[in-house]
């Protein structure tokens, strides 16, 4: 073997050392790419390289130099994808390099290398070859770890607001002769954002509420976990609505920093009284059925959490009402989809509570459930699906 040979090859043991140990210390990608970049140049006498790799779908280009076009700015045209060995390449946009070959690892194409220059020899060729595996192997190996962490975190999340959002719920529902609630929910993730809840105030008046925030998922799940806590707190200092109100507006506020709302619907009856006061906080229509006539709660004020002071704000009171049934539910009832891309609406879910009997609420919620279901199809539900039936016989 000839002296040159013999030093060649010692370059290309020295690069293999020095990339490996690299890879050992756990260097970041960008640095592993400019050892990469440095080995090309100063010992493979590489003019000109671009470098394309996978990245959230698109193939683009991660590392390129001595060329006259900025190769980040093009992605990568899907024939190069197909390359089973490399070959010359005579057209497009990549005509100022003369070669080109695919990099693989286990079959799974890893990166697709464009060349001019460097030492004209099979094993050079091979060793460009390995080291750019070694690399590129590297990097995503990288990268999966960094998913299995976040996975992980993900998963702990998840475990943690599961805990929480079963602690949202209230574990029993009043079902007596003068008062029968019921409730359905079912989650688009793991948890959501929507939320309910009964609280006895005292012998003769009770709460009920439902809220929705914005967004999904975890975060939304611990903003509602909040939005509940604050209530349970608020209620114990004060059973006036419009002072409820401002304090969970102020709580959601703070907590999601302006950035998230949450649209909630609460009201309060009195049996000694026979009143009934509501606020809507920019929630969706409420349902309110006495004597076989419809009234929608709609009144109260905005959306809480994105405002504050809200800018207005008025409790309603409905007087001399004894036996009646309100249905309160979230807008992923409403705004389910079917099959031709319509949606559920309003006004099925209205007809359905003017056509039925409420006086078992039970029956009336599956109803509901099966006209939905049926609407529905084969497709999937988009958003979280949350109902709260309430009957009250007060004669």
């Amino acid at each position: 073997m000839s002296k040159a040979s013999l030093d060649i090859k010692d370059l290309q043991l020295n690069a293999l050392l020095e990339v490996t140990q690299a890879v050992n210390n756990n260097l970041p990608e960008g640095d592993l790419l400019k050892i990469y970049r440095f080995i090309l140049l100063a010992d493979l006498k590489v003019e000109k390289l671009a470098l394309y790799g996978e990245e959230n779908g698109r193939w683009i280009c991660r590392v390129h130099f001595g060329t006259k076009i900025d190769f980040t700015n093009h992605d990568l045209p899907k024939k190069y994808l197909l390359l089973q060995k490399g070959k010359k390449v005579s057209d497009d946009v990549f005509s100022e390099f003369t070669s080109v070959f695919p990099v693989r690892h286990k079959k799974k194409l890893l990166a697709v290398v464009f060349l001019k220059g460097g030492l004209d020899d099979r094993e050079q060729n091979r060793f460009l070859n390995a080291l750019t595996n070694i690399i590129l192997v590297a990097i995503e190996n990288k990268k999966l770890a960094r998913k299995q962490i976040a996975q992980e975190a993900y998963r702990r999340e998840l475990e943690i607001a599961k805990k929480v959002q079963n602690f949202l719920f209230p574990k029993e529902l009043p079902k007596n002769e003068r008062l029968q609630i019921e409730a359905f929910y079912l989650p688009h993730h793991d948890v959501g954002g929507d939320y309910y809840d009964y609280i006895q105030l005292n012998e003769d008046k009770f709460l009920i509420c439902i809220a929705d925030v914005s967004g999904k998922g975890v975060p939304a799940a611990l903003l509602m976990s909040n939005f509940q806590a604050s209530l349970r707190a608020l209620v114990r200092h004060s059973i006036n609505l419009e002072e409820i109100i401002t304090g969970l507006n102020l709580t959601t506020h703070r907590s999601g920093n302006a950035e998230n709302f949450i649209t909630f619907f609460t009201a309060t009856y009195d049996f000694r009284s026979c009143t009934l006061e509501y606020i809507n906080c920019g929630h969706n229509e409420i349902i309110l059925k006495s004597g076989g006539k419809i009234q929608l709660l709609t009144e109260g004020t905005t959306v809480l959490g994105m405002l504050n002071p809200l800018p207005f704000i008025e409790s309603k009171k409905i007087e001399n009402l004894t036996d009646f049934f309100i249905l309160c539910y979230t807008d992923g009832l409403t705004e389910t989809f079917n099959e031709k891309n319509e949606l559920f609406e309003f006004d099925r879910l209205k007809n359905i509570v003017e056509k039925e009997d409420s006086s078992d609420i039970s029956r009336l919620q599956n109803i509901i459930l099966d006209s939905l279901q049926k609407f529905k199809g084969e497709g999937d539900f988009h958003d979280d699906i949350t109902m709260l039936s309430c009957r009250v016989e007060n004669s």
